[in-house]
């Protein structure tokens, strides 16, 4: 903008100097001066934004191509190795779960068989379904024979597990013998009514006393009355203890 001319009268205002000039437009910039200022600051801010943009890793930008592919080569056999380990680690894995799982399930197994030994060794009390078989004295004594073909016709029926009178466990090596006014049952004195408990499937225990000439037309023929019942649960709680056999021993060659 031009100086305005001094006024009749008036003396001339000296001419402003560059820094006189620089300061009152700092002062008071035009609009074109501001979009300038503006435009400088975009062009700045995209100068540095390009800088940082461009800069990457040159880590191996030094290399010659030979050395390159060494460095890969590298990488490659570190992968290898790792996936290798990586398949050893789960293959070992897998065989602890094996070895494992098998050593449950022969566990298992053998529990199984343990359970299974002592119910038939009467070392533990059972329960389950089965019959009672009450044989009455009307008189006439109970023949010791007709007591051993019951008990052998309920184990063929599929009796697991036999007591007399709720006292005595009937095992493999039972003795029955005749005694004054009643029976011996392992040295046990029993007296009438005899009452038999056998653990198994009740219709085929039943069957096994009630065919013909089977052991309750036996007691009836010789006076005695025999009473049946069909038991959904039964507990058998006796029990004989455990003992060492003096001369059989396990023959480990086999």
């Amino acid at each position: 903008m031009p100086d305005r001319e001094p006024e009749r009268g008036q003396r001339p205002e000296p001419p402003l100097t560059g820094r006189q000039r620089l300061l009152r437009a700092m002062r008071r910039p035009s609009r074109a001066q501001a979009v300038v200022a503006v435009l400088l600051a975009v062009v700045g801010f995209a100068a540095v934004t390009q800088v940082r943009a461009t800069e990457v890793d040159n880590s191996y930008a030094g290399l010659r191509e030979q050395d390159l592919i060494d460095v890969l080569n590298g990488l490659a056999g570190a992968t290898q190795r790792a996936e290798t380990e990586i398949a050893r680690l789960e293959s070992t894995r897998r065989d602890l779960q094996t070895s494992t799982d098998n050593r449950q399930a022969a566990l298992a197994q053998a529990q199984e068989r343990a359970d299974t030994l002592a119910i038939m060794a009467g070392l533990v009390p059972v329960t389950g379904p089965g019959i009672r078989v009450t044989v009455t004295e009307n008189g006439a004594p109970v023949d010791v024979n007709t007591i051993l073909d019951t008990m052998e016709e309920l184990r063929a029926a599929g009796a697991e597990a036999m007591q007399f009178n709720g006292k005595v466990r009937v095992v493999a090596q039972t003795a029955v013998e005749p005694a004054p006014g009643g029976i011996y049952v392992d040295g046990h004195l029993l007296t009438a009514p005899y009452v038999i408990d056998a653990i198994g499937d009740p219709h085929n225990l039943t069957g096994g006393m009630t065919f013909p000439e089977g052991p309750r037309q036996q007691f009836e023929s010789d006076g005695q009355s025999v009473q049946i019942e069909q038991l959904q649960s039964l507990d058998i709680e006796s029990t004989v203890d455990a003992t060492a056999p003096d001369f059989a021993q396990p023959d480990t060659s086999q």
